[in-house]
Formats: structure tokens, sequence, C-alpha cells
């Protein structure tokens, strides 16, 4: 067995054996080998900062106390050289025999992994590295595995995604991703903020999986005696708090959708919805365009990216595009929604679609469009006016009753966010979700759900609305040139382990 595998017994094996007689040694002397706490005051980002210019071989005379885990050690004759590691970086332990006595054996004792604190000079050695010169240290953790292979680094995928911890320990690239996540939330938080927009929170187990078209995950509520999904989306509750008199409302919200794993895909994700009261789909889109641009200056500190090696400028405008149009231009077909479903699904089966005897023209030109259009759309682009048969929660065009005020904002292939001017009338809302409720008998389980409640709220009457979905884990593949969303997503979903 390599010192890389897993272990069922860590008795057992060679490695681990020899950490686990370390850490009884320790607690036969009296010691702890896991003590409760400890209290660092400064980190290796910030020494760097403070102390960065010193002169190779000079003396800070400050004293700090660090705290990390051991990522190297070497030593030379009465020398040592540890790397400590924490969140916000690196910094060198020096460790002289004769500043720490009968305590040196022990600091060349301690194993790769280990947690260890330290107190001591921050110097610049005669070689010119920053370090803290140890003048005391404690063991905080022992470590009884040993870390991925140290060049080599941890470059098994699945085991990347599984054991994300290790990920996170050895990879720089993997906390470079997360730090990037967590500003692009910051970012976005604050874009909607400074419009005026309120953040909410609304349920994640809901009566009835609205809000979009998807297969929902189930469960049972016992105390309630009700069968209860997680959210596929968050609209109709922030629609509800619109009519409420909350004009701008955001939500940055886990969603599920019980679907396929790919590497665009993942059951669990993140969705940042927002919803504008007296707005429309094209406020919308000066809305996203602002956002993104702010959003890639923050994180990037550019909006002129490059992703998979081929340009990504995010700062608008974006070129505008319509949905049945470019599925036009892309086959040749002329598409209109309002020809015979039999001819439209005589001209994708030409294409070599399958296409269902159920769907409408709405849903053929959908299927075309998701095929030859959208995988060639690389900057991203605003395709607009989408077939209302696909488009149940949006408003009618006010030009075309076939077409609903609804677009996407395509980018690499691939869908970045949804937009509509909402559809807020009661009786038009009704008609749509018994259509949907046909769908859904003939097959279609992804067709929306009837909301009662919701069509009751809106009864009371809605103003005009313009929405918006970001899909975040979207969002910061492109602003950190990850092609699978797995990368961004600390523990995607996958199969057990067997």
């Amino acid at each position: 067995m390599s010192e890389h595998e897993d272990t069922a017994g860590l008795e057992d094996h060679r490695l681990t054996a020899v950490r686990l007689a370390k850490v009884e040694a320790i607690r036969a002397a009296g010691g702890d080998p896991y003590p409760p706490n400890f209290g660092p005051n400064a980190t290796a980002a910030g020494i760097a900062e403070a102390h960065g210019d010193l002169a190779d071989g000079e003396e800070s005379g400050v004293e700090v106390v660090v705290a990390g885990r051991l990522m190297g050690l070497r030593h030379v004759g009465k020398l040592a050289f540890g790397v400590l590691q924490d969140g916000s970086g690196r910094i060198q332990l020096f460790s002289v025999a004769t500043r720490l006595g009968s305590r040196f054996d022990d600091f060349t004792d301690l194993d790769l992994g280990d947690l260890v604190g330290a107190r001591g000079e921050v110097i610049k050695t005669k070689r010119g590295e920053l370090s803290v010169r140890v003048d005391e240290f404690t063991l905080l953790a022992k470590a009884l595995r040993p870390l991925p292979e140290k060049w080599h680094g941890l470059q098994d995928v699945e085991k990347r995604y599984r054991q994300r911890y290790l990920d996170l320990i050895v990879n720089e690239d993997a906390r470079a991703i997360l730090g990037a996540r967590s500003t692009t939330i910051a970012a976005l938080r604050d874009s909607f903020e400074r419009r005026g927009f309120i953040e909410v929170e609304t349920p994640v187990l809901q009566p009835i999986a609205s809000g979009a078209m998807a297969k929902p995950f189930e469960t049972h509520h016992n105390a309630l005696d009700t069968d209860m999904y997680l959210r596929i989306a968050v609209e109709l509750y922030l629609k509800r708090l619109i009519i409420g008199g909350v004009d701008r409302v955001f939500e940055i919200a886990r969603t599920f959708r019980n679907e396929g794993v790919s590497p665009r895909h993942n059951p669990e994700f993140t969705m940042l919805e927002s919803y504008q009261a007296y707005a429309d789909y094209y406020d919308v889109m000066d809305l996203i365009e602002g956002v993104i641009g702010e959003v890639a200056l923050a994180v990037c500190a550019t909006t002129d990216l490059t992703y998979q090696g081929r340009p990504m400028p995010l700062g608008g405008p974006w070129p505008r595009l319509g949905y049945v149009d470019a599925a036009a231009a892309a086959t040749g077909i002329d598409w209109d929604l309002g020809m015979p479903p039999a001819d439209a699904r005589k001209a994708a089966s030409g294409l070599g679609l399958e296409i269902d005897d159920a769907w409408g023209v709405g849903k053929i030109v959908a299927e075309v469009f998701e095929e030859h259009v959208e995988p060639t759309l690389w900057e991203p682009t605003i395709v607009m006016d989408f077939p209302v048969e696909i488009s149940p929660l949006a408003r009618r065009h006010r030009d075309d009753p076939h077409k609903a005020e609804r677009f996407e904002v395509i980018a690499a292939g691939r869908e970045l966010a949804n937009a509509f001017s909402e559809l807020n009338d009661p009786v038009d809302q009704r008609r749509r979700f018994e259509a949907q409720l046909e769908a859904r008998a003939a097959g279609d389980d992804e067709a929306h759900p009837m909301d009662e409640d919701f069509l009751r709220a809106l009864e009371h009457g809605m103003p005009p609305t313009g929405g918006l979905g970001i899909g975040v884990d979207r969002l910061v593949m492109l602003l950190t040139d990850q092609a699978s969303i797995r990368e961004v997503i600390l523990f995607p979903a996958m199969r057990p382990e067997s």
C-alpha cells in the first residue's frame, strides 16, 4: 500500500502507525497532541505586507505568533526550515538549535500536515527568505494521514472532489477559486443593494415545486403529514413580495433540481433571482449588463477576460439576437410560431431531432435552438423573445402573441441568466398553468404545476415587473476560467464511494 492510499485501520499502516505512536508518546510524557486553543496574532500575508522590504539578513525587532499547517520541513545540522501555510498564504519557520535547545529535536520530528503554532521574531534570512525565527512552538493537531505527494499534489480529479479538504490544502488553484467565488457573491450582493434591492430568504421546502420547468426532489414532512419539495426556483415567492409592496427584492438561493450531472449541471446549485417593480425586460437587460461588469471588475479587475483560451468580454453592451430568427438563420428554415405543428415536426425531424407528437411549435423551435444555436454563442449574447409555450411565467410580447418578453444571456454556449417582463395578468396566468397541466398529462414531467395560492396573490394585483435569474456557479466558472461546474462547487454531487 502506498502512502497516498486510504487505510481502513490507521494502526495497520506503516506511516500512520508511526504517527499514532508519536501521539501516544506525547500523551505518555504529559502533553496534549490536540490542545483546545491557540492565539495567533499574525498571518503569512500580513507579515509579508508589513515586513516584505526587510534586507537580506535583517531582523525586524517584531515578535509575532502564527499558526497553520506544516507543508514542508528540512533541516541542515543545527538549522531547520519549515513551511507554514495558513488561510492567507505561506511563511517560513526558521528554527535554530541554539535558540530552541532540547525542543529542536521535537521540531524536526514534526510531520508534514501537522497543525503548528509558533512564536518568534520576523526576520529575513541571509538567503532572502522572509521568516519567523522560532523561539517557541506548539503542536496544535497531529495529522495521522500523510499529505499527497509533494511534487505532484492531488491530481486524481475524483479524489479532489470527494476530499475537497485535501484539495484545498495542497492545490493553490482550489483556494483561489474558493476566494473568487466568495468575492463574486459579495460583489453580486453589493451591486444589487446599491441599486436599492432588499435581500430576503424564502422557503427551501415548498408544498408545490414552482417557478421553473424542472424535476424536483420530493420529501415528506412528518408533523404536517404532507409531501414537500426542495425548491427548484424562488420566483413565485419573490413575486408574492412584489405584490406585497416590496418593490426591489433579491435572493441568493441554493436551488435543487432532480436532473443529470454534467460539466455544467449539478443537482444542487446557486441562483440569484431579483425582481423590480415598474420595470420590463429592457430594464433588466441594462441591469444584468451593469451587474456582471461590476462583478468582473471586483473579481478579475477587468471585464476583458479570457475563457478556455478565447476572449470573453463581460463588459456591455452585449449583442441582442431574436430567438426564432436565430433558429431560422442557423437551420435555413423559416420558423413561424404560428405555423401548423405538423409542419414544424416535419422540419425538425429533417434536422435529425427526435420530436414528441405532443409538443407545440414553441417547444419544437426550442429544441432546434438548443441544438443548433446555443452551442455556437460564445461571447455574452442577449437572446430575446422566446416562444410563449416554454415561458409560462413571462408576459406575452407586446407586439406578437406567440412570443414572450423573455431573454437569456448565453455565454460560452450555455445559459448564464434568464429574465422576463413578468406576467401579471392573473387570467392569462391561469390559462398558462392550465396549458402546462395538459403538457404534464401528456407526459412532460417538467411542465409547471398549478399554483392556486400564487394565482390568488396575483389576483390582488402585481405591478409591471422585471425579473432576473443569474446562475452563480456558471458565472464563477467564467470568472475563474473553469470548464467544469464541479471546480467551482466545493462539494459537488457524486455517486457514493463503493
